[in-house]
């Protein structure tokens, strides 16, 4: 007798639906989740080891339940890089920044509340929220897939969503917003009524811009969320963080699991802060490949989405699945992630890049002819 999820008591907002996920294939060159593609130096894989060791002497007792010292430093990060000044009250972690919007969701949002997004973004937004019986709403981007602040004050006013996302730079599309753009929707959202605004920035560290973490100072009602998964090249290690008013932290542990954080991810994540200068450095070698891969791109003649983060939007496809399948063909693995029209390559070391840029000439035949480029600014 076969047995399968649809004979389960599902709940109804998930039927039907797919997990998360991308193919994991192995592939000379992977350049399809937005990895770091360098691997941790060696003196901090050692540091590591010792901070491990020492914690495995007392893994026979729980973890410090709010893992003040990670917040701690988690804060002073934040404080050295963006200039404003956190205190460990302002931080709270979990595991991966996904822990934290699920957290942020069980908190803020929940049967009976909304939630909402400007899509094309990042798909585990809408997902945790159906998982959190929060209704999701979707304002659509423009045809670049930057944010009309017109559209979006109407739509903010329209609905008076209580959680609102927004990704910078946008993923999958790159793109950054202002801080100014990020004030104006802050307001927009106090004129609508209660809510929180969580600005995810998972890629600022990659970003040309300035974070808007600054606002932090003006707005209680407003989250920043972010990973060591990219900068700190730690995907394996599973840690983000929340940056917001005390009063937030304190919500968010109403709904957190006890103990959610092993001591061995603390250990993992106070060494690789110990050496943030090291990995910052990786991270300026990613964005000049980035760089390239753009200016490479536009010049085969490939539309492409200006990009602040550590991968590239490109296309136009008239049948992208293709173009993924004859990328793979030739041991070079992108993601196909659903954008009418494109595909998504991470920014990858020299050789890999170099690969991935010869395969990709051998996709011009299938590519819809790019636009014209202009200088015109993005709106958002």
């Amino acid at each position: 007798m076969s047995f399968t999820i649809d004979d389960l008591p599902v709940r109804d907002e998930l039927r039907g639906k797919s997990p998360y996920g991308a193919p994991q294939l192995d592939v000379p060159v992977r350049l399809n989740t937005n990895e770091n593609p360098y691997p941790l130096p060696e003196p901090l894989v050692e540091r590591i080891a010792e901070r491990v060791r020492e914690a495995a002497r007392h893994l026979n007792r729980y973890p410090d339940r709010d893992a003040v010292e990670l917040r701690t430093q988690l804060a002073k990060y934040l404080t050295d890089t963006t200039g404003h000044p956190l205190r460990t009250e302002n931080v709270w972690a979990a595991n991966g920044s996904n822990e934290v919007i699920q957290q942020l969701l069980q908190t803020f949002g929940g049967p009976g509340r909304t939630a909402m997004g400007f899509e094309p973004s990042y798909s585990m937004h809408s997902l945790i929220a159906r998982g959190t019986g929060t209704r999701w709403l979707s304002c659509p981007r423009t045809e670049d897939f930057t944010v009309d602040p017109g559209v979006m004050r109407d739509f903010v006013l329209e609905h008076r969503p209580d959680v609102v996302f927004l990704t910078t730079p946008n993923n999958p599309t790159g793109n950054a917003v202002e801080p100014d753009f990020v004030l104006r929707l802050l307001e927009v959202m106090r004129q609508a009524g209660p809510s929180m605004l969580v600005l995810d920035e998972a890629y600022a560290e990659f970003s040309h811009g300035e974070s808007a973490l600054p606002l932090l100072e003006r707005f209680p009602n407003y989250v920043v969320s972010r990973t060591m998964s990219k900068a700190f090249g730690a995907a394996g290690l599973r840690l983000g963080y929340l940056a917001a008013h005390p009063a937030v932290v304190d919500a968010v542990q109403l709904v957190r699991l006890p103990y959610h954080l092993s001591a061995v991810t603390q250990a993992t994540a106070l060494a690789a802060l110990e050496y943030t200068d090291t990995l910052l450095g990786y991270v300026e070698q990613l964005k000049t490949e980035r760089d390239r891969l753009v200016d490479e791109l536009r010049g085969m003649g490939f539309d492409v989405t200006p990009s602040d983060a550590n991968f590239v939007q490109f296309g136009r496809f008239a049948d992208p699945h293709e173009a993924w399948r004859r990328l793979l063909d030739q041991g070079v693995l992108v993601r196909d992630n659903g954008v009418p029209g494109r595909l998504r390559v991470s920014a990858g070391t020299p050789a890999e890049n170099d690969a991935f840029l010869a395969a990709a000439r051998e996709l011009k035949s299938l590519a819809v002819p790019a636009a014209p480029t202009t200088t015109k600014e993005q709106s958002a």
